[in-house]
């Protein structure tokens, strides 16, 4: 490769490398903050959260190579640009043709490495994180009451708090407070003994020696009971057989499928790869500069592109599994317009 377009290619790389990291930032903050608060909610063991968090971010990453793609290039062009570096290389006989190499260069690999992750590691990632999902709920759930500290569970609608609790999971002085739409049932009493059911999820603490209120926070009707001994279901158990989502699917499988949402599926996965190549071609049409121009002057347009590209393909995808899409289009439509895009503005340029 000539000395110029290797030039080219790195700062063409970098710029990806740059952008793609920062996104890839922003999305493990994202879910990272997700992770935590299920985390938080389930009591999920800490070997497993790191372990959900890997997984959750690995199969989300391959929704950051062709927006990275399409803003490494153009913010590479802009800078080549601004700083009349393109404008050179023209007067030296450096032809529009041999400025694509670097993109193409650029874009095939990161092309292959977004088919690779959709189509091959994304469906074992989406797989092993419900696998491990499943693991970490049996395991929170099965930790023991803490006492003096509050715990939560059906999604915050159950909350209990012991004073007192032993390594057995006998339990002293205990507050349970429980949600039924308005209403708000507060039960105290002065032992308890938590039992969990043979499926590991469900939960029922039995207490003893208490009171129980139910009514409607401001009004003033309400029920009181005194027992002897009171059992309160904490947890639900998980329906036994769970049927996997298609995310988890292997590519093989949504290929000998039929089911409309297979096909869409599958395709949607195959066009990532294409969005990768086509916002390449965007980008190198896109960069282009007049004189004077800022070198940052087409970003918010290949932004606006990306924004666009995704929305249509996400309602293509919409579209295709209601069946308001005819069989053979399917989602391949999407990609079309923003070819023709690319071809108008590399013939605008010429």
């Amino acid at each position: 490769m000539p000395i110029l377009q290797r030039y080219f290619f790195r700062e063409m790389a970098l710029n990806f490398l740059g952008v793609t990291g920062a996104l890839a930032a922003i999305l493990t903050i994202y879910q990272l903050g997700a992770v935590l608060k299920r985390a938080a909610d389930y009591q999920y063991p800490r070997e497993l959260v790191l372990r959900l968090f890997a997984l959750g971010a690995a199969e989300n990453f391959s929704l950051l190579l062709p927006l990275g793609v399409l803003l490494g290039i153009v913010l590479a062009l802009g800078r080549l640009y601004h700083e009349s570096e393109m404008t050179a290389a023209r007067a030296c006989g450096y032809a529009r043709v041999r400025a694509w190499w670097p993109a193409v260069l650029l874009a095939v690999p990161v092309a292959a490495l977004s088919a690779w992750l959709t189509l091959e590691f994304a469906p074992q990632a989406a797989g092993r994180r419900a696998a491990l999902t499943a693991e970490a709920v049996r395991a929170g759930l099965a930790v023991p009451i803490a006492a003096g500290r509050f715990r939560s569970f059906d999604g915050g609608r159950t909350v209990v708090y012991a004073r007192a609790a032993d390594a057995s999971g006998q339990m002293q002085k205990v507050f349970i407070k429980q949600t039924a739409g308005a209403a708000v049932i507060t039960t105290v009493a002065q032992r308890a003994q938590r039992e969990i059911g043979s499926d590991g999820l469900s939960q029922t603490i039995v207490l003893q020696d208490g009171e129980r209120s139910e009514g409607v926070p401001g009004a003033d009707r309400y029920r009181f009971l005194k027992f002897a001994e009171l059992r309160v279901p904490l947890a639900m158990p998980a329906p036994v057989a769970r049927v996997r989502r298609l995310d988890e699917r292997s590519s093989a499988e949504l290929l000998a499928s039929p089911d409309l949402r297979a096909r869409a599926e599958l395709q949607w996965r195959l066009g990532f790869p294409i969005m990768v190549l086509v916002g390449a071609a965007c980008a190198m049409t896109l960069g282009r500069l007049r004189p004077r121009q800022g070198r940052y002057e087409r970003v918010w347009k290949a932004v606006l592109v990306f924004a666009i590209y995704g929305n249509l393909a996400t309602a293509g995808r919409t579209w295709f599994e209601h069946g308001l899409t005819p069989a053979p289009l399917g989602i391949w439509w999407v990609h079309a317009p923003f070819i023709v895009l690319c071809l108008w503005l590399a013939r605008k340029s010429a």
